[in-house]
C-alpha cells in the first residue's frame, strides 16, 4: 500500500480540492437555499402559522422546521462521529469511509431536485445530507495531520477553507444567475431552486474524485481480534480515546471551548438566510428574493476567502490563540447590530462582509490549532469529537434558536440570545494553555517545528 509523505504538494492539492467540492454543496444547499424552501412547502402543507408538531418543549411550526432538522441530524451523530473516527483510526479505512459518507450524501443531496410538495421527504434528505457530510468531514479533518507538520498545518488549513470558499461563490454565482434568468429560460423559481441542489450536490460529488485519487491512505490495517466485531473494536478505542482526552486537560478545555462558540458561529450562518428572509420581506408583506439571499452568502464567501488569509498571516505575529479571540470580539459586535439595527438591504451586505471576515479566520485556525493537540495515531477520532460542533453540526446553538424562536416568535431576540455562546467560548479559550496542550499531545509548536526544520536544513 503506497503512503502519502508529509508535505506532500499533490496529496496537499487533493486535500484542499475537496474543500473546493463540499463546500459548494453547504453553502447552496444547507446554507442558503434549503431553509426557505422547506418552510415555503411547510407552510404551503400546514399555513404559516400551522403547527406541525407541538414537542414537550416546544412547538414545531414552518418557522422552525428547518432548525429543527439540524438539530436531529446532529444529535444523532453525538456518539456515531467519534465511534466513527475510532473505527478509522483502527483499521486506517478512513479514506474509504470518507467516500461512502461524501457520496451518500451527495446522493442526498441531488434527491431534493425530485422533491416539489412534501415538506417530510425535503426534510429527512436534508438530515441524510448534512449526517453525511458531518461524517465525511471527520476523516477530511484527519488527513490534515497525515499531510502535512506542524509548521504548514495553519498555512495548509487556511488554504482550505480558501479553497472552498472559491468553491462556494463559483456555485453561488452560478445559481444566482440561474434564479436571475429563470423567467427568460422559461423555468419557475422553484424550478431553479431544485436545479441548484442538483448542481451543487454533483459539484461535491464529481470533485471529491480529484481528493480520493491523489490522497493516499496511510498508516498500515490492523486485523480484528478474533471474536470481535468492527463495532466492538470501535467502541474499545473510544473509551481510549475518552480516558487520552481526560489526561489532555487542555485539549479537552479547549474543544469545550470550541464546542461553545463555533455552535454559535454555525447557527449564525446556517439561520441567517431564514432570519434576513424573514426580517427584510416576509414580515414587511414583500415576496422572497433568492437572488437577494444567494447574493449575500457571495459577499460573504469573497469576504471569507479574505479573512482566511489576512488573519492566517496576523497568527503568525500574534499567535492562532488570540487571532481567534480577536475574530469571537468580532462575532459579539455582529449579532447585537442584527438584533437591534438591521433594517435595510444595503446594511445587510455591510454585516455580511464582516460575517466573512471572521468566518474564515476563526474556522480555519481553530481546525489546525486543535490539531496540533492530538496525540498521534488518533487523529479520526479525536476529530470526530471536533465534528459534533464543526461547521454542519451545530446543536446547542440550533436549538437553543427553535426555543426562543417558538417561544417568542422573534428572530432578532434568537439571534441575540447566540451571544452566550461567543462570550462563553471565549473565556474557556482565553484560559487554555494551548502550548502546554500541544506538548502533552507528545507534539511541537508551529515555532518549535519550523526551529527543527531549519536546523534539519543547516545540518544537512
Amino acid at each position: 500500500m503506497k503512503l502519502t509523505q508529509k508535505n506532500d504538494r499533490k496529496a496537499i492539492f487533493g486535500w484542499l480540492v475537496y474543500d473546493w467540492a463540499n463546500s459548494a454543496f453547504f453553502t447552496t444547499v444547507v446554507s442558503v437555499l434549503i431553509g426557505p424552501y422547506l418552510t415555503s412547502l411547510a407552510e404551503r402543507a400546514v399555513g404559516s402559522e400551522g403547527v406541525i408538531a407541538d414537542l414537550y418543549f416546544t412547538v414545531i411550526t414552518p418557522k422552525n422546521l428547518y432548525g429543527l432538522c439540524i438539530a436531529i441530524s446532529v444529535v444523532s451523530m453525538v456518539i456515531f462521529l467519534p465511534l466513527l473516527g475510532a473505527i478509522a483510526d483502527y483499521t486506517h479505512l478512513k479514506k474509504r469511509l470518507m467516500a461512502g459518507f461524501c457520496y451518500t450524501g451527495t446522493l442526498a443531496g441531488a434527491l431534493l431536485f425530485f422533491v416539489t410538495d412534501s415538506y417530510l421527504i425535503c426534510s429527512a434528505l436534508l438530515i441524510v445530507s448534512n449526517m453525511c457530510f458531518a461524517a465525511a468531514n471527520v476523516f477530511y479533518n484527519a488527513f490534515l495531520i497525515d499531510l502535512t507538520t506542524e509548521d504548514r498545518r495553519d498555512r495548509v488549513s487556511s488554504l482550505g477553507y480558501a479553497s472552498g470558499y472559491i468553491g462556494g461563490v463559483v456555485m453561488l454565482a452560478l445559481n444566482f444567475a440561474l434564479l436571475s434568468f429563470a423567467d427568460d429560460l422559461g423555468i419557475s423559481t422553484g424550478m431553479a431552486v431544485r436545479i441548484s441542489f442538483l448542481a451543487a450536490s454533483l459539484w461535491w460529488g464529481l470533485f471529491a474524485i480529484i481528493t480520493f485519487y491523489l490522497v493516499k491512505s496511510t498508516g498500515r490495517p490492523k486485523e480484528v481480534p478474533e471474536g470481535q466485531t468492527l463495532v466492538s473494536v470501535g467502541f474499545r478505542e473510544l473509551w481510549q480515546t475518552l480516558k487520552e482526552l481526560r489526561r489532555l486537560r487542555y485539549t479537552a478545555l479547549f474543544l469545550i471551548a470550541y464546542l461553545f462558540y463555533n455552535d454559535g458561529i454555525q447557527t449564525v450562518i446556517l439561520q441567517s438566510s431564514v432570519f434576513l428572509s424573514y426580517e427584510l420581506f416576509t414580515s414587511r408583506g414583500l415576496p422572497e428574493n433568492n437572488s437577494f439571499l444567494l447574493g449575500i452568502f457571495f459577499v460573504a464567501q469573497l469576504s471569507a476567502l479574505a479573512g482566511a488569509i489576512v488573519f492566517e498571516r496576523i497568527s503568525r505575529y500574534i499567535g492562532a490563540k488570540r487571532t481567534i479571540l480577536i475574530s469571537l470580539a468580532i462575532w459579539c459586535g455582529i449579532v447585537i447590530y442584527a438584533y437591534g439595527f438591521l433594517s435595510s438591504t444595503f446594511q445587510a451586505w455591510i454585516m455580511a462582509g464582516f460575517i466573512g471576515m471572521v468566518l474564515g479566520s476563526s474556522q480555519a485556525l481553530s481546525r489546525s490549532l486543535y490539531s496540533q493537540m492530538i496525540p498521534a495515531d488518533r487523529e479520526s477520532s479525536f476529530f470526530g469529537l471536533y465534528e459534533i460542533s464543526e461547521k454542519s453540526t451545530s446543536w446547542m446553538g440550533q436549538l437553543l434558536f427553535v426555543v426562543i424562536v417558538g417561544a417568542t416568535g422573534s428572530y432578532r431576540s434568537a439571534i441575540l440570545g447566540l451571544i452566550v455562546f461567543f462570550v462563553a467560548g471565549s473565556i474557556l479559550l482565553l484560559f487554555t494553555d494551548t502550548a502546554r496542550a500541544i506538548h502533552e499531545a507528545g507534539n511541537l509548536t508551529p515555532e518549535e517545528a519550523e526551529a527543527a526544520a531549519d536546523l534539519r536544513t543547516k545540518t544537512a
